[in-house]
C-alpha cells in the first residue's frame, strides 16, 4: 500500500494531508486540559523525560493531546507521528509540533484504528492516553501491529490502585460519572495487565503516586517488547 514519508496509509491522506479521522469531540475538557498542561508541575516533566529517554529510530505516539511530549523526545529520534482525535487539541499539538526539536507530524486518527501500516514503527508511545480510550485491547493491538517485531512500546498511565479501598472507589465512580466528565478518561484500568495479555512483554514497571486528586493518583510508567 503506498505510503507517505511518515509511513501513514494514503487511504487517510489527501493532497499531503491527514483526512478527519474521529468523532470525538470534547471542547470543555480539551481546554481544562491544555491550561493544565501549561502549569504541569515539575515532578510530571521529569515524568516524561524518563518515559522517552533513549529512545530512537521512528515513533508513533497516540493521543498527543497538546503535545506536552513534544519538547521531551532526545534528538535520537528520526521523526515522530503523533495522532490525536480531538480538534481543539489536534490543533494545539500541530503548534508544539513546529516547535519541536525532532520533525513531528501530527494527524487526525484514533488508537484504535490507527493511520499506518504494519510493523512501520521502532516504537510507540502512550502517555495519559489509554485510560481514555474506548477498547483499550483495541488500542493495544493496534500498537502491537504497527510496531516492528521487537519494537518498544513506552507508556505513562494513571491506573487502578493497588490499595482496596481507592479502587473499590475508582470503579464506582467509573460507573457514575468520572469518564462522562473528563473526556472518556476511566480511572479503574489494570493498564499494565492489558498491555501484557496484548502480546507484549514487560520488561519494565514503576509505580508511583503522582496526582493529588486520588482516584486519579495512582501512576505507572514503564517499558514493554513486542513479542
Amino acid at each position: 500500500m503506498p505510503q507517505s514519508r511518515s509511513g501513514l496509509t494514503s487511504e487517510v491522506r489527501q493532497n499531503g494531508f491527514a483526512m478527519p479521522a474521529s468523532p470525538v469531540n470534547h471542547p470543555v475538557f480539551a481546554r481544562l486540559w491544555v491550561l493544565m498542561s501549561r502549569h504541569e508541575p515539575n515532578e510530571i516533566r521529569s515524568h516524561r523525560d524518563e518515559l522517552l529517554a533513549g529512545l530512537s529510530g521512528r515513533v508513533i505516539e497516540v493521543g498527543a493531546g497538546a503535545g506536552s511530549n513534544f519538547a521531551h523526545y532526545p534528538a535520537t529520534v528520526e521523526d515522530v507521528v503523533a495522532v490525536e482525535p480531538e480538534p481543539y487539541l489536534l490543533g494545539q499539538a500541530r503548534a508544539a509540533a513546529a516547535r519541536a526539536h525532532v520533525p513531528i507530524e501530527v494527524v487526525d486518527g484514533v488508537a484504535d484504528e490507527l493511520p499506518a501500516d504494519d510493523a512501520s514503527f521502532d516504537a510507540a508511545v502512550a502517555s495519559l492516553v489509554l485510560c481514555t480510550v474506548p477498547d483499550q485491547g483495541r488500542a493495544l493491538a493496534e500498537l502491537h501491529r504497527v510496531l516492528r517485531p521487537g519494537g518498544e512500546l513506552r507508556f505513562y498511565e494513571h491506573v487502578r490502585s493497588d490499595r482496596p479501598g481507592l479502587a473499590f472507589t475508582q470503579r464506582a465512580v467509573d460507573k457514575m460519572f468520572w469518564p462522562r466528565a473528563f473526556g472518556g478518561c476511566h480511572t479503574a484500568r489494570d493498564t499494565p495487565g492489558a498491555i501484557a495479555a496484548a502480546g507484549f512483554e514487560l520488561e519494565q514497571l514503576r509505580r508511583m503516586w503522582v496526582n493529588p486528586v486520588p482516584v486519579v493518583a495512582s501512576h505507572a510508567i514503564g517499558r514493554a517488547r513486542r513479542r
